[in-house]
């Protein structure tokens, strides 16, 4: 059985638990760089990103190791687990149990419109408006 969780993490961190991963989407959250968003399949290797915006100084970017992500995982309570005890992973709330975010979530989220005292659900909608399919979905 898997399951979802959202996670504050960087793209290298998260390369060295895709294989782990049965799904996942990101987004880049660095404010001068593309924001880009991504579905992996648990394939260890990042295929080139969908670019949503482009930096006026460099429409070549390409995000690097240290890139940090706001990502939406399924996956097995094992591979959660192990996400949990990675010190690079900052799992955040359900977003239904209405818990505020972390002054580090909304510093950065702040880019994408989510304020001091917003809770993961009002995050994620926030987000869903450069990539859809980080909505929080109950199906």
């Amino acid at each position: 059985m898997t399951g979802k969780a959202y996670y504050l993490t960087t793209l290298g961190a998260w390369r060295r638990h895709a294989g782990r991963l049965a799904n996942s989407h990101w987004l880049a959250l660095n404010s001068d760089a593309v924001e880009v968003s991504k579905e992996d399949t648990g394939a260890a290797t990042v295929a080139a990103g969908t670019a949503v915006r482009a930096p006026a100084e460099d429409a070549s970017f390409e995000p690097d190791e240290t890139t940090p992500i706001l990502a939406l995982i399924e996956a097995d309570e094992g591979a959660h687990l192990a996400l949990q005890d990675d010190c690079d992973f900052e799992q955040l709330p359900h977003p239904l149990s209405q818990k505020p975010l972390s002054e580090a979530a909304v510093t950065a989220l702040a880019a994408h419109g989510v304020a001091s005292g917003a809770d993961m659900f009002d995050a994620a909608e926030a987000v869903a408006r450069v990539h859809p399919l980080l909505r929080h979905r109950v199906f």
